[in-house]
C-alpha cells in the first residue's frame, strides 16, 4: 500500500496549473525539488488501481448480494443524491498518454490501453448520471466549463475508442519488441511475471469482451441505426481473429489478493468486526437455494435457527434488502438468515479474486445476444459454458465436493460435509434447463448472469436489474427512498457550482429540469 501512496503523490504533480503572467514568475514559483513528470508505467499503476471496485462496499449492497445487519457499519439504504465523477482518473490516463508519447514516438501500449480505460471510465460515469462532458472534457483551463454530451453520443464515442484500442493492440502484438511496464493485472500477477506480448494479448481480449458487455447493456437501443449494436456484436463474435475474446477463466480481468499485504476486504483479521454483522441478501442466496445450487453452500453459512440440517437448501436463506435494520439484526442473531460463508471469506486473507470483466459473464452475454436474435448459434451452449465457468470459480466440480461451515462462533472451527453435485441433474431442473430462444430462456440467462456478477464487477448486477428487471429486487423501508430503488445519481454539487449552465441544460433536456434519482435516463428508456 506504501507503493500506491507514493504513486499517488507522484501523479499529483501532473495536475494542470494556472499559467503565470511572466516566464520569470514561473521560474521562481517552480519547486526544483519536485518532479515535473512521471513515467507512464507509474501512471499506469495508479490508473489500474483507481479502476478497481472492491467487494463489501455499497456497490455490493445496491446490487443486493450482501447486506449490513448492524447500523454501525452502515445501512442498506440506496443513495439519495450525488456521487463523485472520475475526471481525476481520466486526467491521469491522459497524462499517461502524454508521458508515453514523450518517451516513444508512435503507438505504444500505454496509448492503446488509454483508449480502453477512457471508454471504461466514461461509460462508468454515464451509467450513473446520464449525460456528461466527454468531447470537451480534459482540456483544463482551455475549457473549464465543458458542454455535456448526450448519453448516446458518449456510447458512440466510447465504442469508437474500443475499436481503436483493439486496432492498436493488434499492431503492437505484431511487433514482438513491444514493452509494457507497470501492469499488475496481467504482466505482474503471475509468479515471475509474463512477457509483455502475452499481457497485451490478454488486454486485447479484455477490450473486446468488455465491448460485448457494453453492447448488451444497450439492448433497449437495438433498433438505433446510429449505434448499430447488433452488427457490432456480430462483428466481434464472428471474427475472433480480428476481435479475440476471452476463452476461459485465465483470461479474466481480475484483481488478485495476497496474504502479505493486499488482503481481501473480508478476512481473518476483521472476523470479529463484521463476520456476524453481514448477511447474504435474499436476492442472491434465495435464488441459489431455489435452484438447488451448491454455490449457496460456498458463499453462505446455514441459518441454523430454522431447524433444518446444515446441508439442506432450506437452511440457506438471505435477508431482504427492504427489511428494516432492526429486523435483519434480530434475524442474524437468532440464526434465521445466513451470514456470509466464514470458511470462504474469513479463514485467510485472500478470499477470492475480484472480476472487473470476466469470462462467465461474457458467455452469458453471448447467450443473451443469440436469444435476442442478434447472432446465430446455440444460446444453450453458451449459457451452460457461463454457468459451468462460475461453478469452477467456486471450486465446484461434477461429483463429490466438500463444503465447510463454522460450528459455532469461534473462527477456524469448521464442520466439513461431502456433497454430491451433478451438472446433468442441475441443468435438467425445469427452472434451469434452457427453455429456448424465448422470454423464459432469456430470463434464465439473465438470472445466471446476475449470479455470475456476485461480489464483483462493481454495479453491473444493479445495472442488469435496471435494464431488465431480472432478478426482482427487494424494496422496502430498508432500502430508503420511499421504498423505491433509484435509477440514477444526481450530479455532484461541485459540477453545479462550477459548470452550472451546462449541467442545468443537461438536466432540463433529460429530466424536465429536475435532477431526479428516480428518473429514467436514455439507456433504459
Amino acid at each position: 500500500m506504501k507503493t500506491n501512496k507514493l504513486i499517488a503523490l507522484l501523479v499529483a504533480v501532473i495536475a494542470i496549473t494556472v499559467s503565470s503572467c511572466t516566464k520569470t514568475f514561473e521560474k521562481y514559483t517552480q519547486n526544483p525539488n519536485q518532479p515535473t513528470s512521471v513515467p507512464a508505467y507509474l501512471l499506469l499503476r495508479q490508473v489500474e488501481n483507481d479502476l478497481m471496485v472492491y467487494p463489501g462496499g455499497d456497490e455490493e449492497k445496491w446490487s443486493q448480494y450482501t447486506l449490513s445487519t448492524y447500523t454501525y457499519y452502515g445501512t442498506n439504504e440506496y443513495w439519495s443524491g450525488s456521487t463523485n465523477m472520475n475526471y481525476n482518473t481520466l486526467e491521469n490516463i491522459a497524462a499517461m498518454e502524454t508521458e508515453a508519447a514523450k518517451a516513444s514516438a508512435g503507438v505504444t501500449p500505454y496509448s492503446a490501453l488509454a483508449k480502453f480505460f477512457k471508454a471504461y471510465v466514461f461509460i462508468g460515469m454515464t451509467m450513473k448520471y446520464g449525460d456528461i462532458p466527454m468531447s470537451e472534457a480534459l482540456k483544463g483551463l482551455a475549457n473549464p466549463k465543458p458542454k455535456y454530451d448526450t448519453q448516446k453520443q458518449i456510447f458512440i464515442q466510447s465504442l469508437q475508442l474500443l475499436e481503436d484500442a483493439n486496432t492498436q493492440l493488434t499492431a503492437l502484438i505484431a511487433n514482438s519488441n513491444t514493452a509494457l511496464l507497470g501492469d499488475f493485472y496481467f504482466q505482474d500477477k503471475l509468479s515471475g511475471g509474463v512477457d509483455p506480448l502475452t499481457a497485451l494479448k490478454k488486454w486485447q481480449k479484455v477490450v473486446n469482451t468488455y465491448k460485448l458487455r457494453v453492447l448488451i447493456e444497450l439492448s433497449k437501443k437495438s433498433a438505433d441505426t446510429d449505434l448499430n449494436i447488433k452488427q457490432k456484436f456480430a462483428d466481434v463474435y464472428n471474427n475472433p481473429t480480428k476481435y479475440p475474446i476471452m476463452s476461459d477463466l485465465s483470461d479474466n480481468w481480475e484483481y488478485v489478493y495476497n496474504a502479505s499485504y493486499n488482503y481481501y476486504p473480508n478476512n481473518k483479521n476483521n472476523y470479529g468486526n463484521d463476520a456476524l454483522r453481514l448477511c447474504v441478501a435474499s436476492t442472491w442466496l434465495n435464488t441459489l437455494s431455489s435452484l438447488n445450487d451448491l454455490r449457496a453452500m460456498k458463499v453462505a453459512d446455514p441459518a441454523r435457527g430454522l431447524g433444518f440440517s446444515d446441508t439442506s437448501y432450506k437452511s440457506f436463506v438471505g435477508g431482504g434488502a427492504g427489511q428494516d435494520m432492526s429486523v435483519l439484526g434480530g434475524n442474524i442473531v437468532a440464526l434465521k438468515i445466513s451470514p456470509i460463508g466464514r470458511k470462504r471469506y474469513y479463514d485467510g486473507f485472500t478470499g477470492e479474486n475480484t472480476f472487473l470483466v470476466g469470462y462467465p459473464e461474457m458467455c452469458l452475454n453471448i447467450a443473451e445476444a443469440i436469444n435476442r436474435g442478434w447472432i446465430t448459434g446455440s444460446a444453450d451452449t453458451w449459457y451452460q459454458k457461463g454457468v459451468k465457468a462460475m461453478f469452477a470459480f467456486y471450486g465446484i466440480t461434477d461429483g463429490a465436493n466438500t463444503v465447510s461451515f463454522l460450528k459455532g462462533t469461534a473462527p477456524g472451527d469448521y464442520v466439513n460435509y461431502t456433497m454430491n453435485f451433478s451438472f446433468t441433474n442441475y441443468f435438467n431442473q425445469s427452472a434451469v434447463k434452457y427453455a429456448g430462444d424465448n422470454t423464459t430462456g432469456l430470463n434464465q440467462i439473465l438470472t445466471q448472469r446476475y449470479l455470475s456478477l456476485a461480489r464483483n464487477s462493481g454495479l453491473a448486477g444493479y445495472y442488469q436489474w435496471r435494464r431488465t428487471g431480472v432478478p426482482t429486487f427487494d424494496a422496502g423501508p430498508g432500502t430508503g427512498n420511499s421504498n423505491i430503488i433509484p435509477l440514477r445519481y444526481q450530479y455532484p454539487s461541485s459540477e453545479l457550482s462550477t459548470n452550472g449552465t451546462n449541467v442545468n441544460a443537461a438536466i432540463t433536456s433529460q429530466f424536465g429540469g429536475k435532477d431526479d434519482i428516480n428518473a429514467k435516463m436514455w439507456i433504459i428508456q
